[in-house]
């Protein structure tokens, strides 16, 4: 599963290197190309209407081919800085355009962007579907032949196209859009590939979008399965158009995007694709001189959200495991993955417990983790993850994890007392 960070509110494209310096010494690898810093929905709402004199440079719009010149400093910044093109977004339109005439320089555009793609060795391009000005009837006609007509330069250039969820303006609220309907969604997938006579076409889940038109995430990563290849990972209010750092937008203590419906949803499909992190509203509200601190923490952020999707995947890593604790955690554990991960055993560092049983597990000191295979992994089911860890690391235990009960499939459990 990797994580790639959103160039979008942290990298200028004219005069990149401090923000690349940033995304670098903060851990990331990978970063987005967000076509739309240089070409905004603004730009395309008003395309053949700005006179050049005024926007004082040549409009990808006006003319597709200027997305090379316009990312170039961003792409060398990144190849000397060893920071890989993961991803990359074609520009999005407004949710409230009034254009419906823009089907032809969109699609130049999304082919100018695949030929970048294919440059930079970027793999996955993220193409929003047509949506201004197409009646419902005609919808999947008209992307259809959209998406279609770029599959050719997609294969030429070794590039996936992932179609992503939408949501569309109605009188001033956002409501659900064009691929907002995940069965709906599936069908086309399947349908284009099915057409092109390969996978070439895939999803790329926008949990912002979700958030704001009320969906269950659980459900939408479930039906498209598979051909999720990639989740933007924002926060935003439910009501209006932000990009946030996940976690951070919380009303009277309860988080404001449900994001435990998502974990669940990747984990139980055994997601392991592209994890977007965009905080683009986040990062330009902070000053510069925060911004290194902000991207290190939010590093940890997208590592926690990834650790939490691929819980399932890390214990399938494992031949035999064994837990560390007797309490709810891992009671919580045998509930939910007792019967397809059985532990060898748990301990715990109360001694009264030693000898005896807990959910069907012997109950051992610590000093029995020495006895076990080399290949084992070792749960920590407590919340003192760091302080057992030191205990363990100090005995010369090897394969240490921690496991986490927060997004289990059946999260609300009665609690024990005392343990």
């Amino acid at each position: 599963m990797d994580i790639i960070c959103s160039s979008a509110g942290i990298v200028n494209p004219d005069c990149p290197g401090q923000g690349i310096m940033d995304i670098v010494n903060a851990g990331f690898d990978s970063v987005s190309l967000e076509i739309g810093m240089c070409c905004s929905g603004f730009e395309l709402e008003h395309y053949g209407c700005m006179p050049k004199e005024e926007c004082g440079r040549t409009l990808i719009s006006e003319n597709p081919s200027m997305v090379r010149t316009c990312f170039q400093k961003l792409i060398e910044t990144c190849r000397m800085q060893h920071l890989q093109v993961g991803i990359a977004r074609t520009p999005y339109q407004l949710r409230d355009t009034s254009r419906t005439d823009l089907e032809e320089i969109l699609a130049q555009i999304s082919e100018a962007c695949i030929e970048l793609c294919g440059e930079v060795g970027c793999g996955f391009l993220v193409i929003p579907p047509l949506f201004a000005g197409i009646s419902s009837e005609d919808i999947w006609k008209a992307n259809r032949i959209y998406y279609l007509r770029l599959a050719a330069a997609a294969r030429r250039n070794g590039v996936i196209i992932l179609l992503e969820n939408q949501c569309r303006d109605l009188n001033g609220h956002l409501v659900r859009g064009v691929c907002s309907d995940s069965a709906v969604t599936a069908e086309w997938i399947d349908e284009l590939n099915r057409e092109v006579k390969e996978e070439r076409f895939g999803f790329c889940m926008d949990v912002g979008v979700c958030s704001l038109c009320g969906q269950d995430m659980h459900e939408f990563a479930v039906t498209m399965g598979r051909r999720m290849k990639a989740v933007v990972l924002r926060d935003c209010d439910g009501h209006h158009e932000n990009s946030l750092l996940p976690f951070t937008c919380v009303h009277n203590g309860q988080p404001q995007t449900d994001w435990l419906s998502l974990i669940r949803g990747l984990r139980e499909t055994g997601f392991d694709g592209k994890l977007i992190l965009s905080m683009a509203d986040t990062a330009s509200s902070f000053s510069p001189l925060l911004r290194p601190s902000l991207l290190t923490f939010a590093r940890a952020v997208a590592e926690y959200v990834r650790w939490q999707t691929g819980i399932e995947l890390l214990l399938k890593r494992y031949p035999s495991i064994v837990l560390f604790g007797a309490g709810n955690m891992c009671r919580n554990y045998m509930k939910c993955y007792g019967e397809k991960y059985p532990p060898l055993f748990t301990c715990d560092n109360n001694h009264a417990v030693w000898g005896t049983l807990f959910c069907g597990l012997e109950v051992k000191p610590p000093e029995a983790l020495k006895t076990i295979p080399g290949d084992c992994g070792v749960f920590i089911c407590n919340i003192y993850y760091r302080e057992i860890e030191k205990q363990l690391q100090d005995m010369g235990i090897r394969n240490i994890e921690f496991f986490n009960d927060e997004y289990m499939p059946s999260f609300y459990f009665d609690r024990l007392k005392g343990v």
